[in-house]
């Protein structure tokens, strides 16, 4: 049994988009980047918990190098517009979703950037220009890891976050925005791996026609509408989100997945960095869904 006098608590956390260390980091110099991300989150982490830092034995599991690809993934044509087709076709998806109305979204056949992320600004009271910097990083390394089944950046990112499991042999998975659906599929391709709690954090695992349906395993037909899972074993999924975080959506996970045992929607910042892991990280849910694991 671990002893939270001696023992930290061992966690692996997964990080969501935006960051990328840069194309051509590795080696050494990754490693210390990777160290320090660790760090950071540990920080944060422990100051929501109030607990030191030493308590926390956190590995920082890094995929973004597994999704750089080329500059049509980057978007480095019209500044509107989202180059690659599929991240455009995501990003239509994700307005539907929201109820962006045809006339801002151009009957969503071409969703230009500048007026979506108007209109969800106004609607969650967020600030335009940063939001559409986020948009358009956000349906870029979706649509790259999401692009096929057997993508070489996606097999290699969730074999990635499966290794750091593997070898840091966590209690706690921490998955947070994009890195909740790498978990999701690393835990499941890896049955082996069976963490004690997998909490989510601003995950959208259940986007409609733009995450839910690409993963892996497909959700399946259960009455009269799919169904995904929880990770096999006995794992116990929490997932929080806040409400006013777009990405985020549809809210409540447990409506589209089965053995999720507890799904809080709950306000993490009411005023700024809307989606950030540090807002996760530090909120009382959190602290309070991990808080048990350190007595245990």
């Amino acid at each position: 049994m671990t002893s939270p006098d001696t023992d930290p608590i061992r966690i692996v956390a997964v990080h969501g988009v935006g960051n990328s260390f840069g194309a051509d980091i590795c080696g050494t110099r990754l490693e210390e980047l990777r160290t320090l991300k660790a760090a950071v989150w540990t920080q944060q982490l422990s100051s929501g918990l109030g607990i030191a830092p030493d308590r926390v034995n956190l590995d920082f599991a890094y995929y973004a190098d597994k999704l750089v690809t080329g500059p049509v993934a980057q978007g480095a044509g019209d500044p509107d517009r989202l180059d690659d087709p599929l991240a455009q076709e995501m990003l239509a998806a994700w307005a539907r979703e929201l109820g962006v109305p045809e006339e801002v979204a151009q009957g969503h056949a071409t969703v230009p950037l500048r007026a979506l992320s108007s209109w969800v600004a106004r609607r969650f009271d967020l600030v335009e220009g940063p939001l559409r910097v986020f948009i358009r990083l956000l349906f870029s390394e979706v649509a790259v890891y999401l692009r096929a089944e057997d993508a070489p950046e996606r097999v290699t990112a969730r074999e990635e976050v499966a290794a750091r499991i593997a070898r840091h042999q966590p209690r706690i998975v921490i998955a947070h925005s994009l890195g909740s659906v790498v978990a999701y599929e690393a835990l499941h391709a890896h049955p082996e791996l069976q963490p004690e709690l997998f909490l989510t954090l601003g995950s959208p695992l259940a986007l409609p026609r733009v995450v839910f349906q690409r993963l892996i395993p497909a959700p399946q037909h259960v009455g009269p509408g799919l169904r995904g899972t929880r990770p096999p074993g006995g794992t116990r999924w929490v997932n929080i989100a806040d409400p006013g975080d777009p990405v985020a959506v549809p809210p409540k996970l447990s409506r589209f997945f089965d053995g999720i045992a507890l799904d809080h929607t709950t306000v993490i910042s009411p005023l700024f960095r809307f989606h950030h892991a540090t807002n996760y990280l530090q909120s009382a849910t959190t602290a309070a869904t991990i808080a048990p694991y350190l007595q245990a």
